[in-house]
């Protein structure tokens, strides 16, 4: 069974889907997660602490699918691939994480993390994101897999991925399936695929 904190997160998640988030009403958030709208000032302190939560939530979930691709079976470029698609499909499906991934905010999401934050609170943007799948890369790819290249790769995929987002392809372009081709490409040096 979801805590209250979770509910919350996902009744306030579904209500930044349906409007912008100066539109989002405490007393709804809390009534669709079936709690009082004290239960939700206990957890959150307040709508700017219910977006900050909402915002490190989306970063998690973005890192976690990155998680996920990089633990896929396959050679070094097949995993690079699905962490691009991954990037490009969280980045358009979800508005939080486009915005953390891209630094491009507007008045319709929650505040995000180091800007009018509470003192303490660390930032969140695209330079801790990309930090974020590097040390995950890193680990996940030990010597035998490339090491400290693939890590290295995987950031550049992930830059690259993210230009997808800021400048979509036209619909006639070849999208992200010819980054995809970029990637496969055998390293000379390190004879990675």
């Amino acid at each position: 069974m979801p805590t209250a904190r979770e509910s919350l997160l996902e009744a306030a998640g579904a209500a930044l889907a349906a409007r912008p988030w100066p539109a989002v009403r405490m007393i709804d958030v809390a009534a669709a997660a079936g709690v009082s709208r004290q239960t939700l000032y206990n957890e959150f302190a307040g709508k700017t602490g219910l977006g900050h939560a909402l915002v490190r939530r989306d970063a998690a979930w973005y890192l976690d699918g990155v998680d996920r691709a990089l633990a896929s079976s396959g050679a070094l470029a097949e995993r690079l691939a699905a962490v691009v698609e991954w990037t490009v499909r969280a980045g358009r499906e979800r508005p939080l994480a486009r915005a953390l991934l891209t630094g491009c905010w507007n008045e319709n999401l929650p505040v995000p993390a180091g800007r009018g934050l509470r003192p303490g609170l660390p930032a969140l943007g695209p330079a801790e994101l990309i930090r974020g799948v590097r040390e995950r890369a890193d680990a996940a790819f030990g010597a035998a897999t490339g090491g400290q290249e693939g890590a290295q790769r995987c950031e550049l995929a992930v830059r690259l991925a993210l230009s997808y987002l800021i400048a979509p392809a036209e619909p006639s372009g070849p999208g992200h399936a010819g980054l995809l081709r970029v990637l496969s490409v055998t390293s000379p040096r390190a004879g990675v695929r």
